[in-house]
């Protein structure tokens, strides 16, 4: 048995709200990862299964990446069916914001989204929610968004309604969002899930590979290309930066989700603290921060660009080019140097 971490005011309130609902509409956050999928897709079967009319609204496409998850494929995205997402939302009883903690994060979607008149429940783990919800579940301290959205609904008495689609769903973005278990990953309680949903018969073999190992020729190419000749090592911050432009990113083909996983690979070096990788989107260059240890890169994103995240997993984006984001980021290394280990004296004989 898990232990209880959500409020019982709050279960108590979205027990009543979900009651009185008949049309739900589930969202998440820009550029949805396996976490934001994983948990608004395990939530949409289960809500489904209790007879409540439930669809997804993303604020841009699902990756391609998890289009394998059941019902990914009728996610709506904004950036593609506007007046439909539009009417979803105001037509909704009740509204899930998945895995963000400011409306910010839904970028275009933002209006449309607080537009609406529909009560609307926040579940997320980054720190400093907003107060644009009816109800709040924030537990920065958890390991994932998928993780909460199985506590709620557990606390809902709604574990039997969690089928094999949802758990896989569920377990896809508490696979995604501690590196396959490799970090932000020592509560015990995470255990306990998975081996509950292991018994809803998934097959976690074959979502590890769906999810975090497979990968088309030019993604591989586009990996490959990043870390031989786009790597740099800066050592007197321990830091590894890796950049990718606008041209390098249409030289080989990439789709979104073709660099998933890429910033933690210079962290299996020692000498490597943490990591930076910088891609140029429309509009804007997308930052994302990984670390070892105490580093922490939520403070990184924070301070200079921003953004925020987990000590050891963060993101931003910057409203300017290329240059002039790594410019800022040169620019701010050396205040993050205190926190950097220190080095350890050796014995002498």
């Amino acid at each position: 048995m898990i232990s209880r971490v959500i409020d019982e005011k709050a279960i108590d309130r979205i027990r009543e709200l979900l009651t009185r609902s008949e049309r739900v509409v589930i969202t998440c956050h820009l550029t949805p990862d396996g976490d934001a999928i994983g948990s608004s897709l395990g939530l949409l079967h289960t809500l489904s299964a209790i007879g409540k009319n439930v669809s997804i609204v993303t604020p841009d496409m699902v990756p391609k990446s998890l289009l394998f998850l059941p019902g990914a494929k009728e996610a709506v995205a904004y950036t593609r069916h506007e007046e439909f997402a539009t009417r979803l939302l105001n037509e909704a009883d009740l509204i899930f914001c998945l895995d963000f903690n400011e409306p910010r994060r839904v970028d275009r979607l933002e209006p449309a989204l607080l537009g609406t008149k529909a009560p609307k429940v926040l579940i997320d783990h980054h720190l400093h929610p907003g107060d644009f919800a009816d109800v709040i579940i924030s537990h920065p301290e958890a390991s994932s968004t998928s993780m909460l959205v199985f506590r709620m609904l557990c606390r809902l008495e709604l574990f039997d309604r969690i089928d094999r689609q949802a758990a896989e769903c569920i377990f896809t973005g508490m696979m995604t969002d501690t590196g396959n278990f490799s970090y932000n990953s020592n509560e015990p309680d995470l255990y306990i899930v998975i081996a509950e949903l292991l018994k809803k018969g998934i097959d976690k073999d074959r979502l590890y590979q769906r999810a975090c190992n497979t990968f088309s020729e030019s993604s591989l190419r586009l990996n490959g290309y990043a870390l031989s000749e786009k790597m740099e090592l800066l050592t007197d911050h321990r830091c590894s930066l890796i950049t990718l432009d606008a041209d390098e990113l249409q030289r080989f083909s990439y789709e979104k989700g073709d660099t998933e996983g890429l910033v933690n690979k210079p962290l299996a070096m020692p000498e490597i603290i943490w990591s930076v990788y910088l891609r140029e989107d429309p509009g804007q260059i997308k930052v994302s921060m990984r670390s070892k240890g105490s580093f922490p890169v939520n403070e990184v994103c924070k301070q200079v660009f921003g953004g925020g995240g987990h000590l050891n997993a963060a993101g931003a984006e910057f409203k300017g080019s290329l240059t002039d984001c790594i410019a800022t980021l040169r620019e701010a290394m050396p205040r993050f140097d205190q926190y950097l280990p220190k080095p350890r004296l050796s014995r002498q004989s």
